[in-house]
């Protein structure tokens, strides 16, 4: 490839387009998005167990984590090759920016949960002036929602590289 047709000056390593990579990359967004689930449940059954407080952790706590999971599902029902599909592709018109609306959607639901998360925290942990064993259960909120994020975007990415030498095969 002309080296004035590229977008940025170093070309792409090889074996980031292998399909161990792909299958490392699920895995580490399966990784992350359980390591976030982790922290918020350990918030959750901190709260009903060992928290001495009078802040606990109900319902407005877990509608970010949702949103965020809902984003995540989203997300990753997309593929990459819907979103710079023409008019001619997969027997529709305007098949292109449906695809990306939803992805606008998706990623609208993880900026939300993360956002509201950080309102939880805020709102409910930081203004009530809250010890330090229960503004954990704020930070665990707000970084679960983070890993879950990063989860999605790393699961995306790795499900939709492209490999030259990879043939799919449908019936």
């Amino acid at each position: 490839m002309d080296s004035h047709n590229r977008l940025f000056r170093f070309p792409k390593p090889q074996w980031l387009n292998s399909a161990n990579t792909r299958t490392a990359g699920v895995y580490f967004a399966g990784a992350l998005f359980s390591l976030g689930f982790f922290f918020f449940l350990d918030a959750a059954v901190f709260s009903r167990t060992l928290n001495g407080s009078n802040i606990h952790i109900n319902f407005v706590d877990w509608i970010p984590v949702i949103c965020s999971s809902l984003g995540m599902l989203v997300i990753n029902s997309i593929e990459k090759s819907r979103l710079s599909a023409d008019s001619f592709s997969y027997s529709g018109n305007g098949v292109a920016w449906k695809a990306r609306t939803v992805l606008f959607l998706g990623f609208a639901l993880l900026a939300g949960g993360l956002a509201g998360s950080v309102c939880v925290l805020v709102l409910k942990y930081l203004i009530n002036e809250a010890e330090s064993a229960t503004l954990w259960m704020g930070i665990a909120n707000v970084l679960g929602n983070g890993l879950v994020m990063l989860s999605s975007v790393v699961l995306w990415v790795s499900q939709n590289m492209e490999d030259d030498y990879t043939y799919n095969l449908q019936l």
